[in-house]
């Protein structure tokens, strides 16, 4: 049972880092193509270039723009799952204190009561 269950944690492992992976390709692929865009000769360029590159930029900035709001959703979603998370920890102290003075009882009564 103990190695089906390593096996299926190395699968998750594996699985989660070649997401990772193809997240960081596609991060450093589209922030390669947005650097060379700013880097482009814009003085040299003809107008009607020069229109197609303003509105190139007006895009990436308003999808830029867009990913952030959402990323930062994500985070404050994150957050107040983990301040829930503490929440709950919290609250169930008294169970955990109440188990421990039960098997503390217990203990003591198994190793120092004889009848």
């Amino acid at each position: 049972m103990r190695q089906i269950i390593d096996q299926i944690v190395s699968l998750l492992q594996q699985g989660i880092t070649a997401i990772f992976r193809f997240v960081e390709l596609v991060w450093q692929w589209s922030f390669g193509q947005m650097v060379a865009i700013f880097q482009s000769d814009w003085q040299s360029l003809p107008i009607w270039k020069m229109a197609v590159l303003a509105v190139v930029v007006i895009a990436i900035v308003y999808v830029l723009y867009r990913g952030f709001f959402q990323l930062w959703a994500a985070a404050e979603q994150i957050f107040k799952a983990f301040v829930e998370l503490l929440m709950v920890l919290v609250s169930i102290l008294p169970y955990v204190l109440i188990a421990g003075l039960i098997a503390a009882g217990g203990s003591y009564v198994i190793q120092h009561v004889n009848i």
